[in-house]
């Protein structure tokens, strides 16, 4: 029994002091308290949050879809972030450890409090997109990576300091190394500052059609911090510099609002006056009459005028204009243009020149 007794006595004993002087029931029932908020948010989540995200994705505002959906990851934390407070408030701890459980907690709450920063950088970047008028779609992009960037930075530096790990010195050997790197790194710098004045110039963006003379054509599908991917028409990807587009001249074929045709048509000689006059005014009438062509005025102009005599040839100067920028819709509206400019010379009797020469022989 005496045996029994003096169990019993160390049995409490280590019961009422536990962990580092913490009581073991204690420890329990904070155990409970956490275990508890875990509970609570699972059903936060199952529930709540479930019910919010399909509330608003019956609505037609994007705002609010995205602030629901980048929220639910700080939102699941939080419980986490709030039970282990409570539960850690309720044990009776010394000195030494209260100060590691309070580091604990406060870690948590600048790690809930960065997240939360950091996540709802992605709803308000819909409010930004709607002064897609002063600034790039693209630019916008750039500015809300950099933000989310800085912020990830901030809540580390944050979270060591509390920790007692200084950022002072980090920073300064960063620097020195940054130094280092930036002498070694010109070109990224350069193509880095480049990218950035192509997007608050507006020179393009994705999608768009560019050509840079003795440099690339084709459409732009990735604008990124180094260079720009470019989709070639023969449909091959090509990586461009940034700095090509910052020191070229950019054309930017998406930009346009027509496209242009630009003809020499030659006459014989033998042809008249009064046949060049016809088929100059019928082939005008030809491109007013149809819709594929864009009409003079607005920057656009339809023109067929006599532009010189050549040496076996009289030449006629065709300027018009497409309605559609679209190359498909424009090879049609040109092999249109071309059947009818033919059909006109023919009915007028006509003919076109080619290159020749005569040879006058002279007889003694």
């Amino acid at each position: 029994m005496e045996v029994l007794e003096n169990f019993k006595k160390l049995f409490l004993d280590v019961w009422d002091k536990g962990i580092s002087g913490v009581n073991i029931s204690e420890i329990v029932i904070a155990l409970f308290i956490f275990l508890f908020f875990l509970f609570l948010r699972g059903i936060f989540s199952k529930f709540v949050i479930k019910r919010l995200e399909n509330y608003v994705s019956k609505t037609t505002n994007n705002f609010d879809n995205s602030l629901v959906f980048s929220m639910e990851g700080p939102a699941k934390f939080f419980p986490i972030v709030l039970g282990f407070f409570v539960s850690t408030s309720y044990l009776t701890i010394e000195t030494q450890a209260a100060q590691f459980i309070e580091t604990v907690n406060r870690s948590l709450i600048t790690i809930l409090i960065f997240w939360t920063f950091h996540q709802i950088i992605g709803p308000l970047s819909t409010v930004i997109k709607s002064v897609g008028d002063l600034l790039s779609k693209d630019l916008i992009n750039w500015i809300i990576k950099s933000f989310k960037i800085f912020i990830l930075i901030l809540g580390l530096a944050a979270v060591l300091e509390l920790w007692g790990i200084k950022i002072g010195p980090i920073i300064a050997g960063l620097g020195i190394f940054g130094i280092a790197v930036a002498l070694g790194a010109q070109d990224l710098f350069k193509n880095l500052i480049s990218g950035i004045l192509v997007l608050v110039e507006k020179r393009f963006k994705v999608g768009d059609l560019i050509f840079v003379d003795g440099v690339i054509e084709g459409n732009v599908e990735k604008i990124g911090f180094r260079s720009t991917v470019v989709r070639r028409l023969d449909k091959s990807l090509a990586t461009i510099p940034n700095f090509q587009f910052a020191e070229n001249a950019v054309f930017n074929h998406s930009q346009r609002t027509n496209r242009r045709i630009k003809w020499l048509i030659g006459l014989e000689y033998r042809t008249n006056s009064e046949q060049i006059k016809n088929i100059k005014d019928q082939i005008e009438e030809f491109i007013n009459s149809n819709e594929s062509f864009s009409k003079s005025g607005g920057g656009t102009y339809v023109s067929v005028k006599i532009d010189q005599f050549a040496a076996s040839s009289i030449d006629l100067s065709l300027i018009c204009f497409t309605k559609s920028i679209k190359y498909l819709e424009y090879r049609k509206a040109k092999d249109e243009l071309a059947f009818a400019v033919k059909t006109i010379v023919e009915k007028n009797n006509a003919s076109f020149a080619f290159p020749s020469t005569s040879i006058y022989v002279e007889k003694n």
